[in-house]
């Protein structure tokens, strides 16, 4: 069993949901222009993730398991709902990027106007359901070692968004050719920092 701390160091620097994965690479690239919008995104993914990636596991392992609604009844130990997995895990992450989409309009509106559409968009942020769906393939052991990895994968998604905004703000008096200005630059620059982040796999942990 790994240690909560390694899990947590893994899903932010090795399992990285954007240079590992490449998820979420649709509001990576289109937010990712300014440091201040990034930061905004970044932190509502981190908790968007931090809460659903538990609590689908939560959901997982007392009712959608083959078997684990028998804490219920020794009737229904027979009965499989792994099946709605899927609509499970959207419905929850909806619901909290609904609260999470009223809150920041509610205390930022400029960032929820800088976000726009992106902002909703966290519900189908395949980042975020790729949290829940590798929680439940790797099959963690306890809901510290999943909110551990949800936390970590958030953070890890965070980091790369304000990373790439950072070099995207400092490139804008860059001499890029213009085929590559804009999405072009963004995803030659990925690649590079995925391959950078690629050293992480040495990390014994």
């Amino acid at each position: 069993m790994e240690s909560i701390l390694n899990i947590f160091i893994k899903s932010i620097f090795i399992d990285n949901m954007v240079f590992a994965f490449f998820f979420g690479m649709c509001s990576y690239i289109a937010v990712s222009k300014s440091v201040k919008t990034a930061m905004g995104l970044g932190v509502a993914v981190t908790f968007v993730m931090a809460v659903t990636v538990p609590l689908n596991y939560l959901l997982n392992e007392f009712i959608l398991l083959p078997g684990a609604l028998s804490w219920i009844s020794p009737s229904l130990a027979s009965v499989d709902l792994s099946f709605l997995s899927f609509i499970v895990f959207i419905a929850v992450i909806a619901s909290f990027v609904q609260l999470v989409e009223m809150a920041v309009e509610k205390f930022s509106p400029t960032l929820y106007n800088q976000l726009g559409i992106f902002l909703p968009l966290i519900a189908v942020n395949c980042a975020i359901m790729g949290g829940s769906l590798f929680m439940q393939e790797r099959a963690y052991a306890n809901i510290g070692e999943a909110t551990a990895f949800g936390l970590g994968s958030g953070i890890g998604w965070w980091l790369a968004i304000v990373m790439m905004a950072a070099i995207r703000e400092k490139i804008t008096y860059s001499n890029v050719p213009a085929p590559l200005k804009g999405v072009g630059i963004t995803f030659i620059l990925t690649g590079l920092m995925g391959i950078a982040f690629m050293t992480f796999l040495g990390i014994q942990l």
